[in-house]
């Protein structure tokens, strides 16, 4: 797996598909390892695809604070640098989606954006409810590592999904332990989600783009969206009836289906 450097910061990324074919890159939300895109991965399998650590994740080396967006989208520029790629589409959820808003405007590679569960930021943006904030921030006192992760993750995915899919929750648990970002990492992630804000710069990027967000998403709710469609000059935007923040997991394969029909058309 190679490596690329940001100003010393070390990102682990991975490859995979035909070198000769269009370029997707995928970009992690808060916290979260390469295994969130398991899913969305495999429906872009005549693409070739890019995954990668965000600073202080999975692979990628933890440098010291404070982390800003802008900092993470010089690190998706430098892992495209390193991967000799000229042009590439760019999927984003959550932070993942605040990074591929500012890559988009800071380098000139984006072909298109999809922006799942994400937020532009800015006044009018809608915050992370307390409730949800409290549930991913304070676990109560003795949960073990893999309690305290279902605690955390439960506002992500419907309870019935949960109820449904014990067998899947344990496995993403076990990936979670495995290449999650370390507590001071998610922290220092958080605070630079906290402070991003690119609610007045939205149309100047011109560039297609697909939103996608569930109307029972728990952590970045759908008005974000619906700001993020309105601002964007060229959007195309769904709202997944009773999909979570985790829509890309629970809801796989209707976001699989508008994103290789996005990925068609531009």
């Amino acid at each position: 797996m190679p490596d690329a450097y940001n100003d010393g910061v070390r990102l682990a990324y991975e490859r995979a598909g035909p070198v000769d074919a269009e370029t997707v890159v995928f970009v992690e939300g808060l916290g979260y390892g390469r295994w969130m895109w398991r899913w969305t991965r495999r429906a872009v399998d005549d693409y070739e695809t890019i995954l990668w650590d965000n600073r202080g994740t999975g692979a990628s080396s933890e440098p010291a604070g404070p982390y800003t967006v802008e900092q993470m989208a010089g690190d998706l520029s430098a892992v495209l640098d390193d991967a000799d790629v000229d042009a590439a589409h760019v999927v984003g959820a959550s932070m993942g989606g605040m990074i591929a808003q500012q890559f988009a405007l800071d380098d000139d590679r984006a072909e298109s954006l999809t922006l799942m569960c994400t937020s532009p930021g800015g006044p009018e943006a809608v915050p992370v409810p307390e409730e949800t904030q409290a549930r991913m921030y304070e676990v109560p006192e003795g949960y073990d590592e893999r309690e305290a992760i279902r605690h955390k993750m439960a506002p992500a995915l419907t309870d019935a999904f949960a109820d449904e899919n014990p067998d899947l929750i344990e496995r993403i648990v076990d990936w979670r332990l495995d290449s999650d970002a370390s507590d001071r990492a998610r922290e220092l992630q958080g605070a630079a989600v906290a402070e991003f804000d690119v609610s007045d710069r939205l149309d100047e990027i011109r560039l297609p783009a697909l939103v996608l967000h569930g109307t029972a998403d728990r952590v970045v709710p759908l008005e974000n969206g619906e700001l993020l469609a309105e601002g964007l000059p060229d959007a195309e935007f769904h709202r997944l009836e009773g999909a979570p923040h985790l829509l890309f997991v629970e809801r796989a394969e209707d976001v699989n289906d508008y994103l290789t029909e996005f990925l068609e058309d531009v």
